[in-house]
């Protein structure tokens, strides 16, 4: 061949080489900082050993290497082994892309949003996009490798964005179809607590969701389902349910262990004696745990044989230990009713024999209301003193007016209502009643003094002998017309009266102030004109004008005979 025509083959051959392009070439020497490699140029290339990151080439190695530069100024041919490999990954990562293959990559870093990973270059992998499950901390993946899908990338920008999520969804997808599949009522499986709600838990298995409901979690009575299982709790459950349309089935934690209310009617037979702690206090009972899974009620009626209990949680506590009897048990329906009354005998079966009609008792003011005193019985029981017991003569507004709080007194038993468990005491009834014989000891004309106790519109009431009261009417003040009783009249004052009419049926003594100095023909005479005046119209019973008064006299002030003021504070 002649010297041009091998010098037009050599030119052709190198017109070949492009810049830019990935050329295969043989390293011809590895020196300390570069390794010197040859692509069949006229010249070699030196490639810094940094670029080979740490797999330092061995002479005689082909190696691919990106053409930057067929000459420099200085004439030396520029190639770089980082940038071939850089391309090639480029080229790799594209056709990735395109073709929806997957991609393994390092976690290299956590930035802002999420992680740097490396895929032969560098990629974006946001946080939204690493698992199916929301993450808090993204640090313990450094260093791990994925398998990813590359689902945006720039070449201009060099950036690329690549998810996990997308493969950990479709791999669950099969898992899901395949698990469903597979899975029947009755089954045991292993899943993992995902999240907790009020009603229950969400378990899942490898994409599918199950959910163990609050009532499935435990035999024995739980208020939320934070307090039987936690996020990330691995579980063996029992399928209860399985929904193949919505890709869903119900579970049961409880199910694994055997049902502690089968045994119930042999462990705990009517009329036996159990002992349990108070787990919950509610309006209507609490309810005792007499083993785990097994719960009784102890109605509020069942807690006591007298007391009245309004609410539980005015003798019990949670945690309380407790013994009661068993009343019923409904296997069925898991209830079991208790009575820890039932264990004492019942005090109001022996109380009329403690408390025989008749007999008298010394007892201990324990309150005060307005329609009687309630006294100390013993064994917690309370028998009343009714206000119309008190007394005989005067008319009590409330009882606080005679007796105190905390102050021992005699009474009489008037009856024991053991059914209703009711007993009724009087203290009038320790004295003969004046008023059978109150014409022996007030005639018609008899002069009488007192002190008078109250005024009202219509008259003012004198306190006799024996606590007997008497009205002077208005029209028996004075031989005067009087238009106001308090015009003449004042609570205390010492009058001077007769008596003018007596109505003992209806327990009434009239009194004439006006009429004390009569002659007996004078007198004749205003007992007559009294008599005419109509029953009901003025002269009214005691009680009548003592509610009337309360009504009509409530700006004044009275202070009843006998009573003080720390009597009122105390009532």
């Amino acid at each position: 061949m002649s010297n041009l025509a091998i010098q037009e083959a050599i030119n052709s051959r190198f017109q070949a080489f492009r810049e830019g392009s990935i050329v295969e070439g043989k390293v011809i020497d590895v020196r300390s900082q570069v390794a010197v490699v040859g692509i069949g140029y006229k010249s070699e290339g030196a490639i810094p050993l940094v670029e080979f990151q740490g797999d330092v080439p061995n002479k005689g190695d082909k190696i691919d290497v990106l053409l930057e530069r067929l000459e420099n100024e200085e004439g030396i041919l520029l190639l770089s082994r980082q940038k071939a490999v850089h391309k090639q990954n480029w080229d790799k990562i594209l056709e990735a892309y395109q073709n929806g293959d997957l991609v393994k990559g390092k976690v290299t870093g956590e930035i802002k949003g999420g992680l740097v990973i490396d895929i032969g270059i560098e990629a974006f992998l946001p946080t939204s996009q690493v698992d199916v499950i929301p993450l808090k901390d993204l640090r313990h993946y450094i260093g791990e490798y994925f398998n990813l899908k590359v689902v945006k990338l720039d070449r201009t920008r060099r950036n690329a964005v690549v998810s996990r999520r997308e493969i950990i969804e479709q791999e669950r997808a099969e898992m899901r179809k395949t698990f469903l599949s597979s899975v029947k009522q009755g089954d045991k499986v292993t899943g993992m607590v995902k999240n907790i709600t009020d009603f229950g838990a969400f378990i899942d298995f490898n994409g599918v969701d199950g959910l163990l409901h609050i009532t499935d979690m435990s035999w024995k009575h739980i208020s939320h389902p934070s307090e039987t299982v936690s996020i990330g709790q691995s579980l063996d459950l029992q399928v209860l349910e399985v929904d193949l349309e919505k890709e869903r089935f119900s579970l049961g934690l409880k199910q694994m262990t055997p049902n502690p209310w089968n045994e119930v009617e042999k462990k705990y037979p009517i009329g036996s004696k159990v002992k349990g702690k108070i787990t919950r206090l509610v309006a209507y009972g609490a309810f005792l745990q007499i083993e785990d899974g097994v719960e009784g009620l102890i109605h509020v009626s069942e807690f006591s044989w007298v007391k009245r209990v309004s609410h539980p949680g005015n003798v019990l506590k949670l945690g309380d230990e407790v013994e009661a009897l068993v009343l019923a048990i409904s296997k069925e329906e898991q209830k079991i009713s208790l009575s820890p009354r039932q264990l004492v005998s019942n005090p109001w079966e022996e109380m009329d024999k403690k408390y025989p009609i008749g007999s008298k008792v010394r007892v201990k003011i324990l309150s005060l209301t307005s329609y009687g005193a309630f006294v100390d019985a013993g064994d917690d029981i309370e028998a009343m003193i009714h206000v119309s017991d008190i007394s005989w003569t005067r008319k009590i507004n409330h009882p606080g007016e005679i007796l105190k709080k905390g102050e021992e007194i005699e009474v009489a038993v008037l009856n024991v209502d053991k059914q209703n468990q009711r007993i009724s005491l009087g203290i009038k009834q320790l004295e003969v009643d004046p008023w059978d014989k109150i014409e022996e000891k007030f005639q018609i004309g008899k002069e009488v003094s007192g002190r008078v106790a109250k005024i009202i519109n219509f008259g003012a009431f004198v306190e006799l002998e024996d606590d007997i009261d008497g009205l002077v009417h208005i029209s028996q003040i004075s031989e005067e017309h009087v238009e106001r009783v308090k015009d003449v009249l004042k609570v205390g004052d010492e009058v001077k009266a007769r008596v003018i009419k007596i109505n003992k049926p209806n327990r009434r003594i009239g009194l004439s102030i006006k009429a004390f100095k009569y002659n007996e023909e004078e007198f004749k005479k205003e007992v007559q004109s009294y008599e005419s005046i109509q029953s009901g119209d003025d002269l009214v019973g005691l009680e009548q004008a003592f509610n009337l008064a309360t009504s009509s006299q409530k700006s004044e002030e009275w202070t009843p005979s006998g009573s003080t003021n720390s009597e009122k504070q105390d009532s």
